[in-house]
């Protein structure tokens, strides 16, 4: 003990250590440059780390190193910590004849690809926790792609607790129609594995996933999962992360593989948070592009806070615009039709709404063109339930405005019948009813001479 020089070291504040300084200099190029520096002889000192990687726990490894003539055991669970300290510490080849803990680390990484997925989990959180101290992003890199390939495996059971066959039906819901077919309890066992992820590591692995061509329906399921597991616990600052987090990477997927029901779900959600306007514009286009995947529940929005109207008409023409705009050359006549048939039945909906303004309602009617309408049926009868509500605030000349978006030859006859004596539509659109029935008796007259 005669050689022996007391080193008390303070870890992150979070617990002392008193070691020989001797010995963990030795291994320890920061180390050797710091106490290169001394003057004087003293048989106490003390050092202070503010930033250790892993902080005491990983502490507590190195000295052990240390203490064990630079032998330690490395498993999953202490190779990111190893080496991160090792590396801070700057134990490398630098240290001539003495034992270099970062190869010894950087040598076990090669073996990542013989791990189980109990033990890539395991190494997972740890370099969670160490992921702004990685000397290389390499080394990150090939580990997550190591992951990753294991996901591709889908017929490979979960070996961790964490995962089960319940678990993985209660996700099935967020799978767009498109995909179900591909899905299986298999396909999605790991989702509970990575629910522990933090928003950065998040980040990462989504993007190995897309660089690595995860088929794209399981990367959106994980991304909703994640998401709700996620925001429940979550500050409002931290749900506007995570939410615009899943917005950025959904708008680079295939709209096709996306849950439109969960697209609504975060459209909601997006209401209560101060989300940035790129990602609403983001939302609104994903959402958008695939309205003919939508239902009437979907899109029965209520209003935001100081609107009198009951439901969010403009959002719905908003969404419109977005579908014609972005399906102008690709647009096949059946979305047309099943677009066509929500927005009538939206319009249905919201017609008896006081609020609603005349223009709204002529906004909704005429945002689809007349060739997706088989039938104005639907039409007439918003129409008709909308002058009962206005009977005595529209002008005549609002009135016949409004009729003018029905296609009487689109209407059947017991429709014209009604119409021709409904006093809540204006003279001109009775007129015009009786018109179009004496036409077609005319006609039907003919035809048959």
């Amino acid at each position: 003990m005669k050689n022996c020089c007391l080193l008390e070291v303070d870890v992150n504040g979070q617990e002392l250590f008193l070691v020989d300084k001797n010995i963990l200099v030795s291994l320890s190029g920061r180390l050797i440059k710091l106490f290169s520096k001394l003057t004087g002889k003293t048989r106490r000192l003390k050092l202070i780390f503010d930033k250790f990687p892993g902080g005491a726990e990983c502490f507590e490894l190195i000295a052990k190193f240390c203490y064990n003539g630079g032998r330690i055991k490395i498993t999953p669970f202490n190779m990111f910590q190893l080496h991160c300290a090792a590396n801070y510490l700057e134990m490398n080849q630098e240290m001539q004849g003495k034992p270099n803990l970062i190869e010894q680390t950087s040598s076990y990484f090669q073996k990542i690809h013989y791990m189980t997925w109990s033990e890539l989990i395991i190494s997972l959180e740890k370099c969670q926790q160490l992921l702004s101290f990685l000397p290389s992003s390499s080394i990150l890199q090939d580990f997550l792609d190591c992951v990753v390939g294991r996901l591709e495996f889908h017929n490979i059971s979960s070996p961790c607790a964490s995962s089960s066959d319940n678990s993985s039906m209660q996700f099935s819901g967020d799978i767009s129609t498109e995909s179900k077919r591909i899905y299986s309890s298999q396909a999605i066992w790991w989702f509970a594995d990575l629910g522990f992820l933090n928003l950065n590591m998040f980040r990462r692995i989504i993007e190995t996933m897309m660089s690595n061509k995860l088929d794209h329906s399981v990367i959106s399921s994980f991304l909703f999962y994640y998401k709700r597991v996620k925001c429940p616990t979550a500050s409002s600052a931290q749900k506007c992360r995570i939410i615009e987090t899943v917005i950025k990477f959904l708008s680079s997927l295939d709209g096709s593989f996306i849950s439109i029901r969960c697209l609504f779900d975060i459209l909601q959600a997006s209401f209560t948070l101060k989300m940035s306007k790129c990602s609403i514009v983001k939302l609104e286009h994903l959402i958008g592009s695939q309205l003919d995947r939508a239902k009437l529940d979907d899109l029965l929005i209520p209003s935001p806070a100081g609107e009198k109207t009951a439901y969010n008409v403009n959002l719905i023409l908003r969404l419109l615009d977005i579908f014609f705009s972005n399906s102008r050359e690709k647009l096949l006549m059946y979305q047309l039709k099943k677009v066509a048939e929500l927005i009538d039945l939206y319009i249905m909906e919201v017609a008896p709404d006081p609020c609603l303004k005349p223009c709204k309602f002529l906004a909704l009617v005429a945002a689809l063109p007349d060739i997706a309408r088989e039938s104005y049926e639907r039409i007439y009868l918003a129409l008709d339930m909308y002058l009962q509500v206005h009977k005595y605030g529209l002008s005549e000349e609002e009135k016949i405005k409004m009729c003018g978006v029905l296609s009487y030859e689109k209407l059947s006859e017991d429709i014209l019948k009604d119409l021709a004596q409904n006093e809540s539509f204006p003279a001109r659109a009775l007129i015009t009813a009786k018109v179009t029935q004496q036409n077609r008796l005319s006609y039907s007259a003919t035809k048959h001479i």
